[in-house]
């Protein structure tokens, strides 16, 4: 069976992207997953020293089908060296291109998937590059009239058995100041955000019959009106000209209280209506393992679920799961496109 090859961006190259690449990458390289880095092979050649990791390194060549204990890098130069922890925003154009590259080979079907370690934003922007976010620069990129962010990851159902089911919280805005929030949501990009999720849970999940469960604005859902009008005047309309679509939504509910089993055992996603509405719920239940996936795009792309942690990068304490994880859903993601 061909590899699926997962051009994995490794991000700020002075937090852990770097080394949580690597390691993901020596974890997973193989005869099905084909993890190919993106990033200066000599500054990843100092971390592997510098932590010791038992990670053999060789240069990308599309043509060649690599040896089964080497890990790919796809070279791109650091503008300035790097040390972990400090940052260095002459090095914000270099992650960029990493990204740029990964799209570009992704578009023409070089790759199957991007995954994305953490950048800085900070770093990108003191370099005088107007930057909000990858969910943001990849559609712009790709001329995506709209897409959605999603984090996902498996929670315990059951005490008792230890069963698990994979939680997913997509959002119908993302970056936003909280006072800009109400104003971005309308009945129209409600309506496409849950076709865009549908769609994707169905053609990049493998799930025939989407069952999506949507949170209110407001505390209490707007209570009736007397702690808000959105709810009646834009959430619900949007909801129910989803249904006359066939996409089967329900909602919406006050988001203290939608987060429990007797919701979230019975449907396959949650649509939040901004950031740290749906994300913090999502990232106690499964940080760590988590994964960030921007549906509606022409191509498949999840990401780590934490930052830079500039504070652990190069101490060799970093955890590589989320990024294990990200490759792993990525991979999956690839076999249900090619069923369908």
């Amino acid at each position: 069976m061909k590899s699926i090859r997962i051009a994995v961006t490794t991000g700020e190259p002075a937090g852990i992207g770097p080394e949580i690449s690597l390691m993901a990458a020596q974890a997973l390289r193989g005869n099905t997953v084909r993890p190919i880095l993106l990033g200066d092979i000599d500054m990843l050649r100092e971390r592997v020293q510098q932590l010791s990791l038992p990670v053999s390194l060789v240069a990308y060549d599309s043509t060649v089908i690599p040896a089964s204990d080497v890990v790919e890098v796809l070279h791109h130069s650091l503008a300035v060296a790097c040390t972990p922890g400090q940052l260095d925003s002459r090095n914000g154009s270099y992650v960029l291109a990493l990204i740029d590259r990964a799209l570009q080979g992704s578009i023409k079907g070089e790759f199957d998937a991007i995954v994305t370690a953490p950048l800085q934003k900070s770093t990108i922007n003191d370099a005088g590059i107007a930057f909000t976010g990858h969910t943001e620069y990849l559609a712009e990129q790709s001329a995506t009239p709209r897409v959605v962010m999603m984090l996902a990851g498996n929670r315990e159902m059951s005490q008792a058995d230890k069963s698990v089911k994979m939680l997913r919280v997509a959002l119908a805005t993302t970056h936003l100041a909280l006072r800009d929030v109400p104003a971005a949501i309308t009945l129209q990009s409600l309506l496409e955000t849950l076709t865009i999720l549908n769609t994707d849970l169905k053609n990049k999940f493998g799930i025939a019959n989407p069952r999506i469960i949507v949170t209110g604005l407001n505390p209490h859902a707007g209570e009736g009106g007397y702690l808000g009008r959105e709810e009646i005047e834009i959430i619900t309309p949007a909801l129910n000209a989803a249904k006359e679509r066939g996409i089967d939504v329900h909602g919406p509910y006050p988001a203290d209280t939608l987060f429990q089993p007797k919701y979230l055992d019975h449907c396959d996603a949650v649509l939040a209506m901004y950031h740290d509405q749906g994300l913090p719920v999502l990232k106690y239940a499964t940080f760590g393992r988590g994964v960030n996936i921007t549906l509606g795009l022409p191509f498949i792309r999840t990401s780590v679920d934490h930052g830079t942690a500039l504070d652990v990068a190069g101490t060799g304490k970093a955890d590589a799961g989320s990024m294990i994880t990200a490759i792993e859903v990525a991979a999956k993601m690839v076999h249900s496109i090619k069923k369908t």
